[in-house]
C-alpha cells in the first residue's frame, strides 16, 4: 500500500485527530493533499474545522472547570491574564475567533476562555465561526503551497527511502563511536599490569 492510498483512506480521519491536538502543519498539509487531488478541498476544511473546534470545546470546559486552578501556577503573569480575561468579558468575539491565530495561546487561550466564565451559549457558536475562518485559510494556504511542494510529494516514496537509510548511516556511526569511546575509556580505568 502506498502512501497516496494511506491518505485517501484515512486522511479525513487523520485531519480530524491531528487538528484537535496540534492545528496548522495539519491543516497546510491537508491542503496540499487537496491540492494533489487525494482529498476534496470542502471536507478538508470541514474536517479540520471539526477538529480545531473539538479541541478547543475541550480546553474551554476544562477552564470552566479547572481554570482557576490552572491559572494560580502563573501567579507571576497575574496582571496579563486579568488584562485577558476583561477583554474577553468585553469583546468575546474578538477574542474566541483571534485565539486561533495568535501564536503561543492555542492552548492557553480557550483555557482563559473558560476560567473567565463565557457562557458556553456565546463560546460555541464563536468556536464555530472562529473554526471555519481558520480552516478555510490555512487549508487555503496549503492549497497554493501544494503547487510549489506537489512535484516533490510525487516522488517521497524515493525521498524517504533516501532518508531512511542516512538517519540508518548516520545512527550506526554514532553508535560505533560511542562504543570506541566507551571501550576506550574502559581501557583507561583498568589497570596495567
Amino acid at each position: 500500500m502506498d502512501i497516496n492510498t494511506l491518505i485517501s483512506q484515512y486522511g479525513y480521519a487523520a485531519l480530524v485527530i491531528g487538528s484537535i491536538a496540534e492545528g496548522e502543519t495539519i491543516t497546510l498539509l491537508g491542503g496540499v493533499a487537496a491540492h494533489q487531488g487525494l482529498l476534496k478541498f470542502p471536507l478538508v476544511v470541514a474536517a479540520v474545522a471539526l477538529g480545531g473546534m473539538i479541541g478547543d470545546q475541550l480546553l474551554y470546559l476544562l477552564g470552566r472547570r479547572y481554570g482557576m486552578k490552572i491559572l494560580r501556577r502563573f501567579s507571576r503573569h497575574q496582571k496579563k491574564i486579568n488584562k485577558a480575561q476583561r477583554l474577553i468579558n468585553r469583546r468575546p468575539w474578538l477574542f474566541v475567533i483571534g485565539t486561533r491565530f495568535m501564536y503561543g495561546f492555542r492552548i492557553i487561550g480557550p483555557l482563559l476562555i473558560g476560567a473567565s466564565r463565557l457562557p458556553p451559549k456565546v463560546f460555541l457558536p464563536l468556536n464555530i465561526v472562529g473554526a471555519i475562518i481558520w480552516a478555510l485559510i490555512f487549508t487555503a494556504l496549503g492549497y497554493v503551497g501544494g503547487e510549489v511542494i506537489g512535484p516533490w510529494l510525487h516522488q517521497f516514496d524515493q525521498h524517504a527511502k533516501r532518508l531512511i537509510w542516512l538517519v540508518l548511516a548516520v545512527a550506526i556511526v554514532f553508535s560505533v563511536r560511542w562504543w570506541l569511546r566507551r571501550r576506550q575509556a574502559k581501557r583507561r580505568s583498568t589497570p596495567e599490569e
